[in-house]
């Protein structure tokens, strides 16, 4: 069996195969490492911690959310995050697909280790930004973008740093390791 931990960059497809006209990168770019898929995924826009394995039960496990393992990312959001949206991300929160499960959340500095994206999340001198760690057990659909979205605060960027007891640790965008299953 191979379980690979990869850090996504931004502008990449959490697939092998590049979709028409898109001048995304895929997996395929990053990894040549035969017959391992995605064990879900992150969109184009997000970063971090995403893995890979050819052991079906194993990926069925780390995607479904049946199994309700944590995922933890970390958002740099638009604006001083404050206590009352952390209280309604802990709580759940309302959304078109209906309510989120409970997330853990909390406001946390900027990373020290995390590096520069490319291209940069844009800058505005009278906006400021703030940083967000969520843990969620579900996984919707840009999930942690609707909700900070929903409390008022739009996600600049999101680096998923953890999935279960798997971390992104000090993998730099684009790098991948061999991890025991």
């Amino acid at each position: 069996m191979t379980l690979i931990a990869f850090n996504k960059p931004f502008n990449c497809l959490s697939q092998f195969t590049p979709e028409p006209n898109s001048p995304a990168a895929t997996l395929a770019d990053w990894i040549d490492c035969p017959g391992v898929y995605p064990a879900g995924r992150l969109d184009r826009d997000s970063e971090g911690l995403l893995l890979l394995t050819d052991d079906g039960r194993l990926q069925a496990r780390l995607a479904d959310p049946k199994h309700k393992l944590a995922k933890v990312y970390l958002a740099q959001v638009e604006g001083e995050i404050d206590d009352s949206a952390l209280a309604a991300l802990r709580a759940g929160v309302t959304l078109k697909d209906g309510l989120t499960h409970p997330a853990e959340a909390e406001r946390v500095d900027e990373p020290d280790w995390l590096w520069p994206r490319d291209p940069p999340v844009r800058f505005r001198k009278t906006v400021p930004t703030s940083w967000l760690q969520l843990t969620l057990r579900e996984g919707r659909n840009r999930q942690v973008r609707r909700m900070a979205a929903h409390v008022g605060f739009p996600v600049l960027r999101l680096i998923r740093v953890a999935i279960g007891p798997y971390r992104l640790d000090d993998l730099k965008p684009g790098e991948w390791r061999r991890l025991e299953g």
